[in-house]
């Protein structure tokens, strides 16, 4: 059988030096940094992807390992393998760059777990982060690579360094992104179940996957959660190993941040015109590199805890955006109406009670399976 490498997993990553930062940023110095990875589907064979895209020095790596994760910080010692990169157990990455490790023959199923362990010998300076992991990180002194649990470790809820994993999968496999904000990475789902919206709707899928490219607080026109959606289609989709279709959800960080940020002074987000046009450079871009583009309707968020988020200017935007992309001129191939999957029904500019995480602004794992749920499947031709 003929086979290609097909992207598994992937995490977006941000910038430690933003500004104003609404996740914590930190480094390592002198430690083992244990994080865990959930494979979308499967191969052969594995290979690990690290960044280093928003360092400011070379990070050093002085050893790195791949394993089979049991729970918690805890490894299965007989899946224990050093992770090489150009023949070598140890790389250094520029600032600004990435790496991709030598493939390791270990087969993998869909919805396995594998654990990275990354040996940190110097001092890191800020590391580029994950808003979202998989699930929680651990770090401890030493080098402790091999280590079947990390005792006393130190817990992190940010994802740090990590950036995806390829699997040698059968040639002719296609996957999907999903891109965008922080409904697409899973923000107040439960961590370690990949609860996510496009966690859930993966498993309804007969053929192929689904890797999540989201950041939590990204938006589509501005700088700041992360580069904004239009700047990361390069790296974050087009660069991605068997990507033919796209699903996105975006937009309420455009339209709530400005406020929330410029709190308690006023502040304006994007018209609706700049937003559709966004919109549409978006679709007409991935339509140019031959994929399949699905959008979305903005989620509800009246009433978010959030102060300065809801405003009325806002909520006229996003009702003009919505009533676009669910008419017949909007750039899309297909349209989620996310909005309404999980709207209140009496009041449908919030979001449903059973589905509100708690803040007004994210769904919990029933919201984001409703979401799920609410998906054409046969727009994921895959």
């Amino acid at each position: 059988m003929t086979t290609t490498w097909t992207a598994a997993h992937r995490a977006a990553a941000i910038s430690p030096h933003e500004s104003p930062a609404l996740f914590e940023t930190r480094g390592f110095t002198d430690q083992t940094v244990r994080q865990s990875l959930r494979l979308a589907g499967g191969g052969d064979a594995v290979r690990i992807r690290l960044t280093n895209r928003y360092g400011h020095t070379p990070l050093k790596i002085g050893g790195a390992h791949l394993a089979l994760r049991t729970k918690g910080s805890g490894i299965d010692p007989g899946s224990d393998t050093p992770l090489h990169f150009s023949g070598a157990p140890t790389v250094t990455i520029p600032a600004g760059q990435e790496t991709v490790s030598d493939p390791v023959e270990l087969p993998v199923t869909a919805g396995e777990e594998l654990s990275v362990s990354l040996y940190l010998p110097g001092d890191t300076g800020p590391t580029p982060c994950t808003a979202i992991p998989y699930d929680t990180g651990h770090a401890v002194p030493g080098n402790q690579l091999s280590s079947q649990l990390l005792a006393n470790a130190e817990e992190f809820g940010t994802g740090h360094l990590l950036a995806g994993a390829d699997v040698l999968a059968p040639a002719g496999t296609r996957i999907a992104v999903a891109f965008g904000d922080s409904w697409i990475e899973g923000a107040a789902t439960t961590p370690g179940t990949d609860n996510s919206f496009p966690g859930q709707l993966n498993r309804r899928l007969g053929h192929g996957w689904i890797v999540n490219a989201g950041i939590s607080g990204n938006r589509l026109l501005t700088d700041a959660v992360g580069e904004h959606l239009l700047a990361r289609i390069d790296h974050d989709v087009l660069a991605v190993p068997g990507v033919s279709h796209v699903i996105t959800h975006i937009g309420l960080n455009d339209l709530g941040l400005p406020g929330h940020f410029a709190h308690p002074e006023p502040a304006e987000g994007p018209t609706a015109a700049e937003f559709k046009a966004g919109l549409t450079t978006l679709a007409d871009r991935l339509h140019a590199a031959g994929l399949t583009v699905i959008g979305s309707t903005i989620g509800p968020y009246k009433g978010t805890v959030h102060e300065g988020y809801d405003t009325p200017r806002g909520q006229a935007v996003r009702a003009e955006v919505n009533a676009w992309l669910l008419g017949p001129d909007h750039p899309f191939d297909g349209i989620v109406d996310v909005a309404a999957a999980v709207a209140d029904p009496d009041e449908p500019d919030r979001i449903r009670a059973e589905y509100n995480a708690g803040d007004g602004l994210h769904v919990n794992d029933a919201g984001a399976k409703a979401i799920a749920d609410a998906v054409d499947i046969t727009l994921l031709d895959l």
